[in-house]
């Protein structure tokens, strides 16, 4: 049974961690749902780590719609959380919900996430109103870091921190079901978490808001090889076992120990021998084939 909204909510009251990560395709979405994750995010953070752009921002409606439904075709329990993409919802209410109807109707995502207060509350009712459940992210937002100057924490001091606060409250009241906090000091979060009746979830803003949620890649060790934000803990070096296994099957082809006997396919003898026979006659064209 799929996790729901009202389960979520109730996650919080338990005091039960909410465990939330990305997914890209099909065979990702499949390992982390069983691997009994809450929700799961295809995030617009696709852009970097599975289509190598340097920001998020050139994510597509049509990327993030097709990524979305390969994960979505995978994922039997966890909820599926599609983002919607730089300028596929700033524009207007109208534009907001058509993108997010098409990344629940052609991408199969449960619910959406958006990014930012300000003009994204308006966007939040008007598609709560559409009957489409939203989260939100607030504190580093990918999507107009260059505006935060860069990305870097948020909310460090009092003014900001104050106005991350009451952004969250606002995206509650407008219908958000969640929230999430990237980037922000951890007694901010938990100030925040403690406030809303809705939960949060942190990414680089400490154990006291609701549930975390880190990129996969980030987790298996995939792809980037570079500095990494301190809030990234590495459970496994995916790439390395990944490099080493093309390395040994590019060794393997070129020195022949590859493929080996009991990787090839059989014929009969008896069709091998006819085979054989009409090759050395010459009589392998397409008049004699319809005779075989």
């Amino acid at each position: 049974m799929k996790v729901s909204l009202p389960e979520l909510r109730q996650m919080k009251v338990d005091g039960r961690p909410i465990v939330m990560i990305t997914a890209y395709d099909h065979p990702s979405g499949r390992i982390v749902d069983a691997a009994g994750v809450d929700l799961v995010l295809v995030g617009d953070s696709a852009a970097n780590v599975v289509l190598g752009h340097a920001s998020t921002v050139p994510a597509t409606m049509d990327e993030m719609t097709m990524l979305t439904a390969a994960v979505s075709r995978a994922v039997k329990h966890a909820l599926v959380v599609g983002d919607l993409p730089f300028m596929s919802y700033q524009v207007s209410d109208a534009e907001a919900v058509a993108n997010a109807g098409r990344l629940i109707k052609a991408g199969g995502a449960d619910v959406v996430k958006l990014e930012g207060a300000g003009p994204s509350v308006e966007r939040v009712r008007a598609l709560v109103a559409a009957g489409i459940g939203v989260m939100g992210h607030i504190g580093l937002t990918p999507q107009t870091a260059t505006s935060l100057g860069g990305h870097k924490a948020q909310g460090r001091q009092a003014d900001a921190a104050r106005r991350l606060f009451r952004d969250a409250i606002t995206l509650e009241e407008a219908g958000c079901f969640g929230i999430v906090l990237e980037a922000v000091p951890a007694p901010v979060a938990g100030a925040i978490s403690r406030r809303l009746a809705i939960p949060t979830i942190g990414i680089g803003s400490g154990p006291e808001t609701d549930g975390q949620v880190l990129v996969l890649h980030d987790v298996l060790g995939i792809g980037d090889d570079g500095p990494r934000p301190r809030f990234v803990k590495r459970y496994a070096e995916v790439g390395a076992v990944m490099a080493a296994a093309v390395t040994e099957y590019v060794e393997d082809v070129r020195s022949q120990r590859y493929p080996a006997p009991e990787h090839t396919y059989s014929i009969p003898d008896d069709q091998l021998e006819r085979f054989e026979s009409a090759v050395d006659a010459g009589s392998i064209d397409d008049n004699t084939l319809a005779d075989w």
